[in-house]
């Protein structure tokens, strides 16, 4: 049987892993010690050259369902690992038939939430992890995606301005339909509340979590924040043609909660005395749309507002809101985001992403200005911020091999 491989971004270093090898044989020289999260499979993480993958072993079918699937969701702008290819036809030494394998890159800067607690993630994060997975979940609901397995193990989380940001990674069970009936994604919220509320109690099981969380509070805190956010995103309103400003209100709303409104739904009755809007068309993204224009960062969307809020205190501060502010964007980049960022030893700079060291810096500025009793500068805060409390923090990114 031929080895054949069918990829959407063409990588010859792929060849060279030991194929004829199960997966669960691989050794480190081509497997590094990445967390992983739980999985019904074999799953290894590889570094070949400067890319970094995640291998599962799966059945053939599966596997070219999943990895065209991601691909959809990929094309459509949705939050999931970027698949690399799918690999058919693998036979061990003796000649046996080997599972097929599906690849996806691996999303750097991301941890599964087991780890999350590894490292020292407290109890009253919950809550920011469980909003990330509702917006991931609300988010491929409103795309008329069915996920058939929602959990926090089939998620990969990147910090975002001090909360997080969720991405899928196992779209096995997923299905995109025409469109998704309410009973399905009650169905859907029904089995993510059924899966958070085992994984919680695993996690207290393992000594991960305290046991004072309630996991049932927690649950209900899902169901609760998905309701909400559904809502906010679909449903309809009705005023009277006097409070037109309601419409700018529940854009601004939206633009709150980091949606664009592309398309609103804008209907009067017959005598123009009543009004009735619905959005139509909200994507995630856009503090993130915003900063990109004005800077060219491409950041999580809960960073990009810490960013954009602290490029308006430089407009104030320095007195420049009459200037372009594309031109004011640039200055605040090029004598306050780049150079903080450069400050960041090279043997630490797999700790945090610039955007979020740059948030984390501010946030101890306040209390390091708090304490002093004055405002500190912010090159001070970030020397402080790295010798104390950066040098702390584990590598959250795949460290760069020595011939890179």
């Amino acid at each position: 049987m031929a080895l054949r491989i069918v990829a959407s971004r063409p990588d010859p270093a792929i060849i060279t892993l030991p194929w004829s090898q199960p997966l669960e044989e691989w050794d480190d020289r081509y497997v590094v010690p990445l967390p992983r999260g739980l999985s019904r499979h074999v799953v290894r993480i590889v570094r070949l050259r400067e890319r970094t993958y995640a291998v599962k072993e799966t059945v053939e079918e599966i596997a070219f369902r999943e990895y065209r699937l991601l691909r959809d969701l990929q094309r459509m702008g949705l939050p999931a690992v970027v698949p690399q290819g799918v690999v058919t036809g693998r036979v061990d030494a003796d000649g046996e038939e080997l599972p097929a394998a599906l690849l996806t890159q691996h999303l750097q800067f991301s941890l599964p939430y087991r780890s999350l607690f590894a490292h020292g993630m407290s109890a009253e994060a919950l809550p920011s992890l469980v909003d990330a997975l509702v917006v991931l979940l609300v988010r491929l609901h409103l795309a008329d995606f069915y996920w058939g397995d929602v959990s926090l193990s089939n998620v990969l989380f990147r910090r975002n301005a001090g909360g997080f940001a969720a991405y899928l990674v196992d779209a096995e069970t997923g299905e995109l339909r025409p469109t998704l009936s309410r009973q399905m994604r009650e169905y859907d919220l029904t089995i993510a509340t059924e899966n958070v509320f085992a994984e919680l109690l695993d996690l207290q099981a393992s000594h991960s979590l305290d046991t004072e969380v309630q996991a049932h509070a927690i649950v209900v805190l899902l169901q609760e924040r998905y309701d909400a956010l559904w809502a906010e995103l679909t449903d309809v309103e009705e005023f009277s043609a006097e409070e037109m400003w309601r419409i700018e209100q529940r854009i601004e709303r939206l633009n709150d909660l980091g949606f664009d409104v592309d398309e609103l739904d804008i209907v009067t009755d017959f005598d123009g005395d009543e009004v009735r809007i619905q959005p139509k068309v909200v994507e995630l993204g856009h503090h993130r749309r915003e900063l990109q224009a004005l800077t060219g960062l491409n950041v999580e969307d809960g960073q990009a507002r810490r960013l954009l809020n602290d490029i308006a205190a430089f407009t104030a501060h320095h007195d420049l809101g009459r200037e372009d502010r594309s031109l004011v964007a640039n200055r605040w980049l090029t004598r306050i985001y780049e150079p903080l960022v450069e400050m960041i030893p090279p043997d630490l700079r797999g700790k945090l992403e610039p955007a979020e060291f740059f948030h984390e810096v501010l946030v101890h500025r306040w209390y390091l200005s708090e304490r002093a009793g004055h405002e500190v500068g912010i090159f001070d805060t970030a020397r402080d911020y790295i010798d104390t409390v950066l040098v702390t923090k584990p590598d959250e990114v795949v460290a760069a091999s020595d011939d890179e």
